[in-house]
């Protein structure tokens, strides 16, 4: 799937956690920055879809003025991709066969879900501060985007 322009101006972080994803998402609003939000690799597969859309809800709700597209990495599964199109995740990675992909996007399309077949590069990824406080990240965070 192409980038759109808002796509290419956010930053790339990977958030492992609800406390991640709120951090970031708390300074990215304060720095007046566009962020795409990824999940750790394959978080599809052994999380799965519901544990991703609970932790995005709940960060939509903490932080309203975040802009962000929030993607929820699924591997080379079809089946955990499948799974996060029905429920309609914002965005889902899907790194199988490439004619798989292409009956994926299909169905993506008609959820409005946006399917991208490759995983972008992350410029932050927040594994190491994994039982960081929602304060820790806003502030690693917020350094971040001071710097970048």
């Amino acid at each position: 799937m192409a980038e759109s322009d808002n796509d290419r101006d956010a930053v790339v972080i990977v958030a492992h956690t609800l406390a991640h994803t709120v951090g970031t998402l708390r300074a990215a609003a304060r720095a007046g920055r566009r962020v795409t939000l990824v999940s750790a690799p394959d978080a599809g597969i052994y999380a799965g879809p519901g544990w991703f859309r609970g932790v995005i809800d709940a960060a939509r709700e903490a932080v309203p003025s975040a802009r962000f597209l929030a993607l929820l990495d699924c591997g080379d599964r079809p089946g955990a991709a499948l799974a996060a199109i029905r429920t309609e995740i914002e965005g889902v990675i899907f790194t199988g066969r490439a004619d798989v992909t292409r009956r994926l996007a299909d169905m993506a399309a008609r959820h409005s879900v946006r399917l991208f077949s490759e995983r972008p590069i992350a410029a932050l990824d927040l594994d190491d501060d994994f039982f960081a406080s929602e304060a820790a990240i806003e502030q690693r965070c917020g350094e971040f985007f001071a710097s970048n």
